[in-house]
């Protein structure tokens, strides 16, 4: 069994679509999934700037990910993300609160809600995800997420795969078959096609009516 370490940023709609995908697989025993974070904050950063001077800015999420991952272990941030991501991709409008959101994420995980004030408070976890982000962009360069690791977070890497949908089982473990030779093979470069049909979640919809709300009020300026 392959052990996955699944790199994320929570604010991407499309990471948390394939992280729903992992999970999937763990629970069907095709993987062993572990998780890491990835700011795409830290890695569309303009060259020469310092990416320490975005820690007021820096995601709350990523920072409470870390001390989840100092406190129990880096397996159990897997729930809170998942928690978190139903509050911000799976509603009809994204949070208005987001520190509630991550208080509630952590208590539906089973984690005390104080997490988040603990990683807030603390400098160095902001300094962890710069450095994880750093590592995994020496691996894969400068791409995003998803970003998976094989082999316990030491192993091959590779950006995506990128799904729209879930896949159904029988899909979705042909997939990650496919994806695993992939990441294995090290003569392999790149397979990129555009996305394809939007992803099926709420937000999407959510985020496509502002912006005809937007484009509309130009309309109605001219």
């Amino acid at each position: 069994m392959d052990r996955v370490t699944f790199h994320f940023d929570p604010r991407c709609p499309w990471c948390y679509q394939t992280s729903r995908w992992a999970v999937r697989l763990a629970e069907l025993g095709e993987i062993d999934l572990d998780w890491g974070v990835f700011s795409l904050e830290v890695a569309n950063l303009e060259e020469g700037l310092d990416p320490f001077e975005l820690e007021p800015t820096g995601s709350p999420a990523l920072r409470v990910a870390i001390a989840i991952g100092d406190a129990h272990g880096t397996k159990e941030i897997g729930g809170f993300y998942q928690a978190l991501g139903r509050r911000t991709f799976l509603q009809p409008a994204p949070p208005e609160d987001l520190d509630a959101a991550i208080r509630e994420s952590l208590t539906e995980a089973g984690l005390h809600p104080s997490l988040r004030s603990r990683a807030l408070a603390d400098p160095k976890t902001w300094a962890r995800v710069v450095g994880e982000t750093q590592r995994i962009q020496t691996k894969v360069g400068r791409l995003g997420v998803p970003t998976i690791v094989l082999d316990g977070d030491d192993g091959p890497a590779i950006f995506g795969p990128v799904v729209s949908r879930m896949p159904s089982d029988e899909d979705a473990v042909e997939l990650w078959r496919h994806t695993s030779w992939l990441v294995r093979y090290g003569n392999f470069g790149e397979l990129k096609r555009n996305r394809g049909p939007q992803d099926d979640l709420p937000i999407t919809a959510w985020y496509a009516q502002q912006r005809a709300l937007r484009e509309s009020n130009k309309e109605s300026q001219k």
